[in-house]
């Protein structure tokens, strides 16, 4: 995750993680939650349906997606898709 950045932005990868740009400063929760907000808008989902480790410090998160089950082949095409830009 990229803090603090010109504009909000979903997709490519910076080694095996997914990059994620947000505008929030990572003060008390803020970019966390901008994070959330942009991953589940960018995937469709509901805010409730995404969630970083809350243990997670520093710029590489993990994120838990939760979805219905006939939703994930969708998931994972969108994932996929944005893993592959630039």
């Amino acid at each position: 995750m990229s803090p603090r950045a010109p504009r909000e932005r979903v997709g490519g990868l910076r080694g095996d993680a997914l990059r994620v740009a947000v505008q929030e400063p990572p003060v008390e929760g803020a970019a966390n939650a901008a994070c959330v907000r942009a991953i589940a808008r960018t995937l469709g989902l509901a805010r409730d349906a995404v969630s970083i480790d809350p243990a997670a410090k520093g710029r590489r998160k993990l994120v838990r997606i939760r979805v219905a089950t006939d939703c994930t082949a969708d998931v994972e095409a969108a994932l996929r898709r944005l893993t592959t830009e630039d």
